[in-house]
C-alpha cells in the first residue's frame, strides 16, 4: 500500500470519531515493512486512546517493531487525559511515522521532533490539503485559541431577513431548514442574542424531519444583558443554557473556548451576526437564500464597519447548493492584502 493510499484509509478511519468536542478526529494505519496493513485505529473522544495507541493495541507485544505508522495528525507530545503518542510509538519500536498535518497545539505539538530524536524516520505533509479541510474547525480552534465560528442567516434574494412588521417565519423551505438542524447537531454550541430569545422564543435544539430531537445537541448560549423570562423555550433544552452577560464578543468566545467548545454556530438575528462580522470573528458563513423579494429595512446584516468600498469584507465561495427552491451558500472570509487596499484607493 502506498503512503497516500494508507493516509486516505487513515482519513476514512478518522471520520468514525465524534465530530464535536475538544479532541480532533484522527485515524492511524500501521504498515508492515512490506506495506501490508497490520492494524488500524481511530480516536473515539476525550479520555479514550488516541488513534496511534488504539492501532498499537490491536497487536501483540513487539508486533509493531519496524512498522510504519501513517496518521492524519502529527502524534501528540504531551500528557493530557492520556499519554503522549510519540512515546507510545517509540516504545513500540515503530521505524517510520508518516503524518498529514502538524499539530499546532502549544502543549501537544512537537511529536515529530521527539520521534526524530529517538531515531524514527518522520515525514509530514502527506495529503495535507485534504486533512486540513477535514480538520478545519478543530485546527482553527487550536491555532487561534478560540472556537471555529460559523455565522448563519436566512434571507430573501434582496437580503431581507424579515418583513417590515418583523415577521420572518418561514423565509426558506423545509430542505434548507433541515440542513440548519444538521449543522446545529454538528456544533458544540449554538449562539443567539437576548433579542432573538425575546422576539422569537426559539428552542435552539437540533431536530429531525418529524420534529424529534437528534442524537447530538448543541449547548445553547445566550449573549446580552437583558433578562430572559423563566418560561422561555430555551430553558427546556436538554442541555443547560450558558448565559454570557456581556456584549464583548472577544470575551464571549474566550469563555466558550475555555468551556471546551470548538465549533460554534451563531444563529442570532442581524444585530448579533453583524457584531461577529464587525469583530472579525467569523470563520465561515452559512447563508440560505430564498427565491423571494421582501424589501423594506429588515436587512440580514446591519453595520459591519464598512465605510468605504476599500473596507468591504471579501468572501471566498466554498460551496453553492440548491436545497428545494432555496440556495445554500457556504463562504469564508478572505483576509485583505495591502495591495488590495491600495488598488481600491
Amino acid at each position: 500500500m502506498t503512503r497516500e493510499a494508507a493516509m486516505r484509509t487513515a482519513l476514512e478511519l478518522a471520520a468514525n470519531g465524534p465530530a464535536t468536542g475538544v479532541n480532533p478526529r484522527v485515524g492511524c494505519v500501521l504498515l508492515a515493512p512490506d506495506g501490508t496493513v497490520i492494524a488500524e485505529g481511530w480516536h473515539r473522544g476525550a479520555g479514550t486512546p488516541h488513534a496511534e495507541v488504539d492501532a498499537l493495541s490491536k497487536l501483540p507485544d513487539g508486533g509493531a517493531r519496524g512498522a510504519t505508522a501513517v496518521v492524519t495528525l502529527e502524534p501528540c507530545n504531551h500528557w493530557g487525559l492520556t499519554g503522549p503518542c510519540s512515546e507510545a510509538l517509540i516504545a513500540a519500536g515503530v521505524a517510520e511515522v508518516i503524518y498529514g498535518v502538524d499539530d499546532p497545539g502549544r502543549h501537544s505539538g512537537g511529536g515529530a521532533e521527539r520521534l526524530r530524536q529517538a531515531g524514527v524516520v518522520v515525514t509530514g505533509g502527506v495529503l495535507a490539503d485534504e486533512i486540513e479541510r477535514f480538520l478545519g474547525a478543530w485546527l482553527t480552534a487550536a491555532r487561534l485559541g478560540r472556537p471555529h465560528i460559523t455565522v448563519k442567516w436566512a434571507s430573501s434574494l434582496d437580503g431581507r431577513a424579515a418583513a417590515v412588521d418583523g415577521t420572518s417565519k418561514w423565509i426558506t423551505g423545509t430542505a434548507a431548514r433541515q440542513r440548519v438542524h444538521e449543522q446545529r447537531e454538528a456544533s458544540d454550541a449554538i449562539v443567539v442574542g437576548t433579542g432573538t430569545v425575546l422576539a422569537d422564543d426559539p428552542s435552539l435544539t437540533a431536530r429531525g424531519d418529524a420534529g424529534e430531537l437528534l442524537a447530538e445537541q448543541p449547548t445553547p448560549v445566550v449573549v446580552g444583558t437583558r433578562a430572559v423570562p423563566n418560561d422561555a423555550a430555551v430553558f427546556r433544552h436538554p442541555r443547560p443554557v450558558v448565559f454570557e452577560g456581556t456584549h464583548d464578543l472577544h470575551a464571549v468566545v474566550a469563555d466558550l473556548h475555555q468551556r471546551g467548545f470548538r465549533r460554534v454556530y451563531v444563529e442570532g438575528g442581524p444585530t448579533l451576526a453583524s457584531a461577529f462580522v464587525a469583530a472579525g470573528l467569523v470563520d465561515e458563513y452559512a447563508i440560505y437564500l430564498a427565491p423571494t423579494l421582501i424589501g423594506g429595512p429588515r436587512l440580514a446584516l446591519g453595520e459591519i464597519g464598512v465605510d468605504t468600498i476599500g473596507d468591504q469584507r471579501r468572501l471566498r465561495i466554498l460551496d453553492v447548493e440548491q436545497l428545494g427552491g432555496d440556495l445554500y451558500v457556504r463562504a469564508a472570509p478572505i483576509a485583505p492584502s495591502p495591495s488590495d487596499a491600495a488598488q481600491e484607493g
